[in-house]
């Protein structure tokens, strides 16, 4: 199995009663915790096996303690409200008996409206930029033995940077930075897999943008970072087997968190959704 249909079976998740539901672990990203958006991904869709006939319009979460990858998460869903246009759920995750992970989706019909958006930058085509596993091949030997294997190891979202830094030594750059990214193996699927599997991607690469101009990236040693809450607006019909530019920033940083935000849009420049997030950046003694 790819790692793509990995994921896809990651969020087929199984229904253990009314309102009840249970997330395979592991992740895709990350082998030490479960990845934000592994756990945002299947919370949206735990709250649309409980809704009909509309999709979700917003989603506003909360990340409590981190996923342990080991063990299934429970994810429950209140109903709290089935209205004429808006349906709101509310979707708690737990593992080991306590809330990791807490989120309220809205669902929208589909109305006919106003139209205006920020046009999309002119960052070059995603063939321009290495994709991923080029560039960590790249700084393989400055990884740890250890370590290499997950460093290169293969994972479900296709993803090139635009500009990418130096992950060892890098400069202070502008907060203001972008990425292609898709999954081939999207095609096909429904709406709601495809709100799901960009819910899942929006939390690539978002709180870097926090440690920018910082000169600061992961791979330091230097900064403690975690998703505190996370923020999604989904404004258009998804495909996410086609190539999707995310445009992030990072306006604040300060009291040891950041705050970032994107827009992603399709590649004929239509913007499909909008992102928000705080996180966590605490300045690690050495």
């Amino acid at each position: 199995m790819t790692p793509a249909e990995e994921l896809l079976d990651l969020l087929d998740i199984e229904q253990l009663e009314v309102d009840l539901f249970r997330g395979i672990g592991g992740g895709g990203e990350t082998t030490t915790r479960i990845f934000g958006g592994h756990v945002i991904a299947q919370a949206l869709m735990a709250a649309y096996r409980t809704v009909e006939d509309r999709l979700c319009h917003s989603l506003h979460a909360y990340f409590i303690r981190p996923g342990d990858p080991k063990i299934p998460v429970i994810y429950q869903v209140d109903r709290a409200r089935d209205g004429g246009s808006f349906t709101t759920r509310r979707v708690v995750a737990i593992q080991h008996g306590k809330q990791i992970f807490n989120m309220s989706a809205s669902f929208h019909v589909e109305e006919d409206g106003w139209n205006y958006q920020h046009p999309m930058k002119d960052v070059g085509k995603p063939e321009d930029w290495p994709n991923r596993d080029e560039l960590r091949a790249e700084f393989v030997e400055r990884i740890p033995e250890r370590y290499r294997a997950d460093f290169l190891r293969k994972r479900p979202i296709e993803l090139r940077e635009v500009e990418p830094r130096d992950f060892f030594d890098p400069e202070e750059a502008s907060d203001v930075n972008q990425l292609w990214f898709r999954m081939e193996a999207a095609k096909g699927q429904d709406a709601q897999m495809q709100h799901c599997l960009l819910a899942y991607a929006s939390d690539m690469n978002l709180l870097g943008s926090s440690l920018r101009p910082h000169g600061l990236t992961w791979f330091q040693g230097k900064v403690m970072t975690a998703s505190l809450d996370h923020a999604m607006w989904f404004h258009g019909p998804i495909e996410f087997a086609d190539w999707h530019l995310y445009d992030l920033d990072a306006p604040w940083t300060g009291g040891a968190r950041g705050f970032n935000r994107g827009s992603i849009y399709n590649q004929d420049g239509t913007m499909v959704a909008s992102v928000a997030q705080e996180g966590l950046m605490r300045p690690l003694k050495r």
